[in-house]
């Protein structure tokens, strides 16, 4: 269904003799797309939602979150929706996507439902942007599958370095919670990246981050440190729980996200 949607979507804009009919058709079309659909990702159902048109922007949320809790609530989705087609899927385990319990079932596999999410819907390249968890995803997929990335912004994430002493934490997240299974946040480790990773990073990377995250000086400032050409927007007064409500972080992302790429 997503598929024909936007094959359709984008061969209506040429339909200009036809105007009330053109309107009419966009109007069903987004009412259908805002509906949402889902895929198979290897086994693993995957829930998503495709709002507005243009180049593709797809938004990986949080930990315990979801498409529709990071990005829609906050209005962050209408926003973005006003520029580009904008693609929210619920990462495995979350939302109305499947949750498997296998301890395998997590780390770089939700890297790869990304690119079979592109896959399905014929998406070649596209500008991600992604929050906590879902920008460590970002990250790792900018660095293993650079050619399907025109554009990254990471939100109250930055560098995860393998065996940091911080990766244990993870660890100590044993029960379920808000029905996603343990064995998602103890998978977060795969999600680190090397050094000569992010200095082969060829796209334009932005970073958004709290005044008052602590992911700021976790991950954030030791990026800073490599990659200095990477900007870095600190949104004032911020946590990281409700730095994607902040007024600051949506006008921020959207103009990261508009930037031209060079």
């Amino acid at each position: 269904m997503a598929q024909h949607v936007a094959v359709q979507s984008r061969q209506y804009d040429r339909m200009k003799t036809f105007p009330f009919a053109v309107t009419l058709i966009a109007f069903m079309f987004t009412a259908m797309r805002s509906a949402g659909d889902d895929f198979n990702s290897a086994g693993v159902n995957i829930h998503y939602v495709v709002q507005g048109y243009g180049e593709p922007v797809i938004l990986l949320h949080g930990l315990y979150s979801s498409g529709r809790l990071n990005w829609d609530l906050p209005g962050t989705t209408a926003l973005l929706a006003k520029h580009f087609e904008v693609i929210t899927p619920d990462c495995r385990g979350h939302g109305r996507s499947g949750k498997p319990r296998a301890e395998d079932a997590y780390g770089t596999n939700m890297v790869e439902d990304v690119v079979r999410l592109m896959d399905h819907l014929n998406i070649r390249t596209a500008r991600v942007a992604g929050y906590s968890m879902g920008g460590m995803i970002a990250m790792k997929l900018i660095a293993t599958h650079r050619d399907r990335v025109s554009a990254a912004v990471l939100g109250g994430m930055g560098w995860l370095k393998a065996g940091a002493s911080l990766n244990s934490v993870w660890d100590k997240l044993d029960r379920e919670r808000f029905t996603v299974p343990p064995a998602c946040a103890k998978s977060f480790p795969q999600f680190a990246v090397t050094e000569s990773e992010i200095k082969a990073v060829k796209i334009p990377v932005a970073i958004l981050v709290g005044e008052e995250d602590p992911c700021r000086k976790w991950y954030v400032e030791p990026l800073q440190k490599m990659r200095p050409d990477w900007p870095v927007h600190i949104i004032p007064g911020a946590g990281h729980l409700d730095c994607v409500s902040k007024p600051e972080f949506k006008t921020g992302l959207e103009a990261a996200l508009l930037k031209p790429q060079t």
